[in-house]
């Protein structure tokens, strides 16, 4: 039988020479990622510094604005940044610390650069508050409700979590913040670009994440969004000159901040991270994540139903509304078996306190996910 998404896999060289099922953690690399980081060493090469003013300075917002539609926000309101860690930085350095309103509520199983950003804040009068997980896999959101309250300066929620895949309900977390005043930055980072979300219907206030993963645009390109009537108040701290209304005005003193996404900025722009990056975000969008979720339901079902016919411990929620794109297997040894797997040119990872992590995308075959469980049967057998 063909594959009506053959022509999809001919993009990615790398399906060639392994069974990828790792998109969770780095997405297969786009033919024309290749074609976006020449244009870019063609233009250093022949433009020189005239480059900046060809294209370079402005890439930040022509790589934006293509995301923009896969998050459901308007065109202006994303800001690219290098990683999550900044992203968040410069949420919380503009938040005012030196009220009764200090606290953070984060997760505990979230992924832990955002602990450790908000943790560094403690020294400027954050008060971290961890939601506890009742069984290590899930996060349910009656549990945070108890914790965000009065004093919430910041609600951090992962619409899906890293280890397990489960996908945080988040419309009572989103309800009970707006009725205490707080707002919530939503890390989208393992959603986006295999499950359909729409920040705009969800009204929150900020949103981070990352395009190293199912966005398949490599590392290097963060994004922030930020609802334009907040970010029209920010004025972050951790900042810089690209932030600056008047950049190459080279203006000394306090920085008067842009207007826009722009307003968030850092330093000196990551061109090169964010043309390649571009690559994968047209295809996403060409594609389209609905389609995309469908297909990563069928075989996240296929890997789930196979697991639990043999009584393999499974770390990700069963049922298709609560799961994202992985399945965690915790099977007895399974750092090692991860490693065998590898080394058998089957491309999958492994974390502590889960187990063996396999996310099949849009490019993965039915065949490519027999083969991992047939080499994955014989593992374990012997």
């Amino acid at each position: 039988m063909s594959d009506p998404w053959q022509h999809w896999r001919d993009q990615f060289p790398i399906l060639e020479t392994c069974t990828y099922l790792v998109s969770h953690s780095l997405g297969a690399m786009p033919r024309a990622a290749r074609a976006e980081a020449d244009r870019f060493l063609d233009a250093w090469a022949t433009r020189g510094v005239r480059a900046w003013a060809e294209g370079w300075w402005t890439i930040g917002r022509d790589t934006a604005d293509l995301l923009a539609p896969i998050l459901g926000v308007p065109a202006g309101s994303v800001t690219m940044l290098q990683n999550v860690s900044l992203a968040q930085s410069v949420i919380v350095s503009s938040l005012d610390l030196r009220g009764a309103r200090r606290r953070i509520v984060v997760p505990r199983l979230d992924f832990p650069t955002n602990m450790y950003v908000f943790e560094g804040w403690r020294r400027h009068g954050a008060e971290v508050v961890y939601v506890e997980s009742r069984d290590g896999m899930t996060q349910p959101a009656e549990d945070w409700l108890a914790q965000i309250d009065e004093r919430t300066v910041l609600v951090c929620c992962s619409l899906v979590l890293f280890r397990s895949a489960s996908l945080t309900d988040v419309a009572p977390i989103l309800e009970r913040a707006r009725a205490v005043g707080a707002p919530v930055v939503l890390d989208v980072y393992q959603a986006t670009g295999t499950v359909p979300f729409d920040l705009t219907a969800l009204g929150v206030e900020y949103a981070v994440g990352g395009s190293v993963k199912w966005l398949c645009g490599g590392p290097g390109a963060g994004y922030l969004y930020v609802r334009p009537d907040v970010a029209a108040t920010m004025a972050p701290a951790v900042t810089g000159w690209a932030a600056h209304a008047r950049p190459f005005g080279f203006e000394p003193g306090a920085i008067d901040y842009a207007e826009g996404g722009e307003r968030l900025a850092s330093g000196t722009p990551s061109v090169s991270a964010w043309m390649i990056a571009q690559a994968g975000y047209r295809i996403i969008s060409a594609i389209g994540v609905p389609a995309i979720r469908q297909k990563s339901l069928r075989q996240t079902r296929r890997l789930l139903d196979h697991a639990l016919a043999r009584g393999w411990p499974v770390r990700t929620p069963l049922e298709d509304h609560r799961r994202g794109g992985t399945v965690t297997l915790d099977l007895p040894d399974s750092a090692r078996l991860s490693a065998d797997l590898i080394a058998r040119e089957i491309v999958v990872d492994h974390r502590p306190d889960a187990g063996i992590r396999m996310a099949p995308h849009f490019y993965t075959t039915d065949g490519d996910i027999d083969h991992a469980l047939a080499v994955l049967d014989e593992l374990v057998r012997h």
